[in-house]
């Protein structure tokens, strides 16, 4: 499917660490839909910054898994992992502006490569290593490498959502500076996927409202690169029967073991159900839910997910 011009772009990000599960799949389902009722276009990129967890194998599992969904993409496949020459220019930028300062802090920065969650509860940075003098940088850096941080400002930032509305956060005291690169050379997810989904033309992110937290500061920061902001919407988590995220590290209803109890159709037509776009369950293909689509009709809470045994 060629590109269409002047038209909404939207996307699949997903992280290849692990075969996607249930909430991955209603992420990927709702982001389609809205880009293509809009008559717009999809782009796929696999965010493999955290090489110790993320696969080649993985990669290629995720894109035959949206295949068997039905769920087709315009480009070829971006890998973030390939990209940071691309971030080190805009992370260069940045510097110029001094915004980047370093940090010799011995927090678990290794995370900053992948997207943070609601349920981390990571504490807001208190900005000690901004404060350092340059005596102090010095004599931290002759016995360890410092990550790199961003220097955010004292101001509330919002932006409305097309799911969640109206959202705002102050910027310096419930976000904090955030890690840009870490210790270990590596670029983190936060600039990553705002030079990413600049550079790819993608104007509209669905994701997650576990992701809500993250979007204010990445909004300023595409604004201070110079980027025109996307607009998101923050869909509701698909929650287990115990209140906790589906996540793949427990092996949540990943597509493997869906695969065995259900067809396609039948997994997108719960999907579509709990979305709002269909009364009752039945079997359905992504592009028939296409007319049907509209953000009006999606919950703002969280849903608890079916379980494999109602397939």
């Amino acid at each position: 499917m060629s590109p269409v011009p002047n038209t909404v772009c939207g996307r699949f990000a997903p992280s290849p660490s692990g075969r996607m599960h249930l909430g991955n799949l209603w992420s990927c389902l709702l982001a389609w839909l809205s880009a293509r009722s809009a008559g717009g276009r999809m782009v796929l990129r696999l965010e493999d910054l955290d090489v110790d967890r993320c696969r080649p194998e993985y990669c290629d599992q995720v894109m035959r898994d949206l295949e068997w969904l039905g769920l087709d993409w315009d480009n070829e496949p971006v890998y973030q992992s390939r990209r940071g020459h691309i971030y080190e220019e805009f992370f260069h930028q940045l510097e110029q502006q001094g915004l980047i300062y370093p940090c010799y802090c011995t927090r678990a920065e290794r995370l900053a490569a992948s997207a943070p969650h609601r349920s981390d509860g990571a504490a807001v940075y208190d900005g000690r290593c901004r404060r350092l003098t340059q005596q102090e940088q010095q004599t931290l850096a002759a016995t360890r490498r410092p990550a790199w941080r961003v220097a955010v400002p004292a101001e509330e930032f919002a932006f409305d959502d097309l799911c969640q509305g109206r959202c705002r956060q102050q910027l310096d005291t419930q976000c904090g500076d955030f890690i840009l690169r870490r210790s270990d050379g590596v670029y983190a997810y936060q600039l990553a996927v705002v030079v990413d989904d600049a550079l790819m033309g993608v104007t509209q992110v669905v994701r997650g409202s576990d992701l809500l937290d993250s979007t204010p500061r990445q909004l300023w920061l595409c604004e201070t690169l110079g980027f025109a902001r996307p607009e998101h919407a923050h869909v509701p988590l698909l929650l287990a029967p115990d209140g906790r995220r589906l996540a793949k590290r427990d092996r949540d209803l990943e597509l493997g073991q869906l695969q065995q109890v259900c067809t396609a159709p039948e997994l997108v037509g719960r999907l579509a159900h709990l979305a709002g776009l269909i009364p009752e369950y039945a079997p359905v293909t992504p592009a028939q839910l296409v007319p049907m689509f509209s953000w009006d009709k999606v919950p703002k809470g969280d849903l608890v997910a079916p379980t494999a045994s109602d397939f």
